[in-house]
């Protein structure tokens, strides 16, 4: 057992190499440019309702806050994996140190953790609104929006910390070849040469806590308002609100979808080319969806960039 410990420590790899979406010449070229036009679109989304909501103050309500939160998670969200993603577009497979990979996991894993809260709260929020509507400003008063804001981020930061030290602290002897974007949980795991059954063990049930409690709250909360609408008299309002709730749910279903299937298993997964195709829809299409979805459809916003364009 010690020999044995000895010799994996001596040969702990130092680096990772990540293969990224893929390694042909002619279609790398295409999708850097598509990638690198999504990220840049992202960010402007994304910037543009942050300016909206902090210079106009009609938009200061519980729902524009939590709006402001999930839009400033996105331009971290994208930044943090899009970066390795063009890289690995522009330069074909490349090497990462060993604490530069983690450090893009820890980041990753928080980030994803804060989304899926956040989306719980802007659920929640929706559900007060509209079911509970004469105990709104009590139940969603700033002291409650910035409770639940600050345990989304420190949340995910705990969690991340907790999930990152045990990916860390395994060892990794060798191959050092990672079939993925950036450093994810699954590749990692796969190639690690000790016995992962316990951090395998921590994955799966922090991910079944986190993912699958904050999607039980959200569907709660929609299923809540559902049966709300449908007993609204009005026809014109009841599509309204379908029509938002829907496209919510849309966008909550892609996301948990993916996230759920890569993350709530407790094996290493082994498709990791699905796995790669399933990592670009919830590190890039939503984070390119959510601001279209959430905030850019809605009146206020709408105005409120009318008169930022176009004066008072």
């Amino acid at each position: 057992m010690e020999p044995s410990l000895e010799l994996a420590n001596v040969t702990r790899v130092q680096q990772f190499v990540l293969l990224g979406l893929s390694t042909r010449l002619g279609v790398r070229d295409v999708l850097f440019a598509v990638f690198l036009a999504l990220y840049l679109l992202t960010l402007l989304e994304n910037v543009v309702i942050v300016s909206l909501i902090c210079s106009h103050s009609e938009l200061r309500k519980p729902m524009y806050f939590f709006l402001g939160n999930l839009s400033c998670l996105e331009m971290c969200y994208v930044s943090v994996t899009m970066p390795t993603l063009l890289l690995g577009l522009w330069m074909g497979p490349y090497h990462i140190s060993f604490v530069a990979c983690m450090t893009q996991l820890f980041f990753f894993v928080s980030l994803i953790c804060t989304e899926c809260t956040l989306l719980a709260s802007m659920a929640y929020d929706r559900y007060v609104a509209i079911c509970r509507p004469l105990h709104y400003p009590l139940l969603m008063r700033p002291q409650v929006c910035w409770g639940l804001a600050l345990s989304s981020w420190l949340g995910g930061l705990v969690i991340s910390a907790v999930k990152t030290s045990c990916i860390a602290s395994l060892s990794y002897c060798g191959p050092n070849v990672l079939n993925q974007f950036f450093c994810d949980v699954s590749p990692l795991l796969n190639l690690s040469c000790t016995h992962v059954a316990l951090t395998e063990l921590v994955d799966f049930i922090s991910a079944i806590v986190i993912f699958c409690g904050t999607l039980l709250v959200a569907l709660a909360s929609y299923a809540a308002i559902g049966t709300a609408v449908l007993r609204m008299p009005s026809a014109a309002a009841r599509r309204k609100a379908f029509s938002t709730c829907a496209s919510h749910l849309v966008v909550v279903g892609i996301f948990y979808s993916a996230a759920l299937f890569i993350y709530c298993r407790p094996s290493r997964i082994r498709s990791m080319d699905l796995n790669k195709v399933l990592s670009v829809i919830y590190t890039v299409a939503t984070p390119l969806c959510n601001p279209v979805i959430y905030c850019l459809r809605n009146r206020e916003v709408h105005a409120a960039l009318r008169r930022t364009l176009c004066g008072p």
